[in-house]
């Protein structure tokens, strides 16, 4: 089949979520000239997203299970408005392999991957055995479909400290670390009742636990012309109770050769499935740099703005664009990522109350603006914050010419923020700005949960982590002084900087 017959149109699209994100992806509809359609529960009636579309349609209750999540509402509201594709967006329906099946079968284009790769890596058991058998390194861990006492049997000889983790969902739930043999049995029995109650399957199995590990994951992209890519890696190891709250790209802890080995990695992972569309390969990254599969998320990551900062790429227009039948945009040798950035998931939540989610009316707003800086909401002064949803207000992100660059302007945008009449976590970004551990780039999954505080300013850092941090401020300070000294004299141009700018205006415009 030629490639011209191959392509569809997709005039209009439904996005099946809410808040920022169906704002993100309205946003890359208009940019492409696409009508699109939002959904709204009861709760959401006044929601952004509801007045930014260019149509809407009402689903139901404010919980979840009873709008959101139900799929066959999802599937009316296309045919009611004439939506010819619908954009999962990421959470609710984005990894259902049914919903991407019913969209097939309506004759809707899901813009995502098939049916097939959302099954098979949606299982962690089942992606881990599919990318074993392409040579792709796994954590060690039980095989699927033990009992209990099976898994018990098996345990040590992985060696403790293990992780009891559910086959299906994310999300640190179905989770247990176990640093014992005589804490498994409650700790397997209670992760089972987890993962039953959150995904209605209680399959479990046990993997090492490694300490001092990195959580770092690679963004791929693949088309319908056998074209799979990587854009390189986020860093996502600041985190609390499995929950990603801080994340980065590049990555402080990986060199260009084991950039390549884990691109390389994440691109066969994806091609063992058949990928198609944005995906996310998970990977833990022990101390000695050594890397293993953790899991494949098929959908768009909260965390992908630092990837499209970094790159200058649109994701959810390239996911468009391959939904469409076209060849993506980027190719592997084209793409150059310039620069730095960060991104502070902004969550109503008190850091001083052990993150104890916060609800009720946004009294006041200031949000922050200025060059490198990004903000993607869904909320507004007056803003009603129910306890319905996620607890994410909008994600902050900071782009830098470099690492140092980039924390002083999220400093700086940390301070511009202002959030009034609910609690949020703007101190604990605010505190962790300005470790030293996370300067030095010294951290790991645990940092947060056991070597950082809100109650002092500084996590009592090492005298390597205060060296390291010392000589990232002297280098930066130095090249500040540099650019101070540089003068342009009338007539003449710096062109150092058009290929950034180029990037800039692409992402922009």
């Amino acid at each position: 089949m030629s490639e011209s017959a191959q392509q569809t149109k997709i005039k209009k699209v439904l996005i099946a979520n809410r808040g920022e994100i169906a704002i993100r992806v309205i946003r890359a509809c208009r940019d492409l000239g696409i009508a699109s359609v939002a959904v709204y529960s009861e709760a959401d009636r006044t929601a952004l997203h509801v007045r930014y579309a260019d149509e809407a349609v009402f689903i139901g209750p404010p919980q979840p299970r009873e709008s959101y999540l139900v799929a066959e509402k999802i599937i009316e509201a296309a045919r009611k408005t004439g939506a010819d594709a619908i954009h999962p967006g990421y959470g609710f329906l984005s990894e259902r392999a049914y919903f991407s099946q019913m969209c097939a079968d309506e004759g809707i284009v899901f813009i995502g991957p098939p049916p097939h790769a959302i099954e098979v890596m949606g299982d962690k058991q089942t992606a881990r055995e599919t990318v074993k058998k392409a040579g792709v390194p796994v954590v060690p861990g039980t095989e699927p479909g033990l009992r209990d006492e099976e898994i018990i049997a098996i345990a040590p000889s992985l060696g403790f400290p293990i992780l009891v983790k559910a086959s299906a969902g994310g999300g640190g739930k179905g989770m247990r670390a176990v640093h014992k043999p005589e804490d498994l049995p409650a700790a397997l029995a209670s992760a089972r009742r987890e993962a039953e109650s959150a995904f209605g399957n209680g399959e479990v199995y046990v993997e090492k636990l490694l300490i001092g590990a990195r959580h770092i994951e690679f963004q791929v992209l693949a088309d319908t012309h056998g074209n799979t890519i990587h854009l390189g890696e986020r860093e996502c190891s600041i985190q609390r109770r499995h929950q990603k709250l801080v994340e980065e790209a590049p990555s402080t802890f990986v060199d260009p050769d084991l950039r390549r080995r884990m691109g390389e990695m994440a691109v066969k992972a994806a091609e063992a499935v058949g990928y198609v569309n944005a995906g996310t390969i998970e990977c833990m990254v022990d101390k000695d740099k050594n890397f293993y599969f953790l899991e494949m998320n098929t959908r768009l990551q909260v965390e992908h703005p630092v990837t499209e900062l970094v790159t200058g790429i649109d994701l959810v227009k390239e996911q468009i664009r391959i939904a469409r039948g076209r060849r993506m945009g980027p190719t592997q040798s084209f793409l150059e990522p310039t620069g730095w950035a960060i991104e502070c998931r902004i969550n109503a939540e008190d850091p001083y109350n052990n993150f104890i989610p916060s609800t009720g009316r946004i009294t006041s707003l200031n949000i922050p603006t200025g060059p490198g800086v990004r903000v993607d909401s869904g909320v507004y002064d007056g803003y009603e914050i129910t306890p319905y949803y996620d607890s994410m207000i909008a994600k902050l992100i900071c782009w830098g010419e470099d690492r140092g660059e980039a924390i002083l302007r999220m400093r700086r945008a940390l301070e511009e923020y202002t959030i009034m009449g609910v609690k949020h976590n703007i101190p604990f970004h605010q505190n962790l700005m300005n470790s030293f551990s996370f300067i030095a780039g010294m951290f790991d999954t645990k940092f947060v949960e056991e070597r950082f505080s809100m109650t002092t300013y500084e996590e009592s850092p090492s005298e390597e982590e205060l060296e390291i941090a010392a000589i990232a401020a002297t280098l930066f300070a130095h090249r500040e002084r540099q650019r101070a000294s540089q003068v342009v004299t009338r007539g003449e141009r710096d062109t150092s900087n058009w290929k950034w700018v180029g990037r800039w205006e692409r992402m922009h415009r």
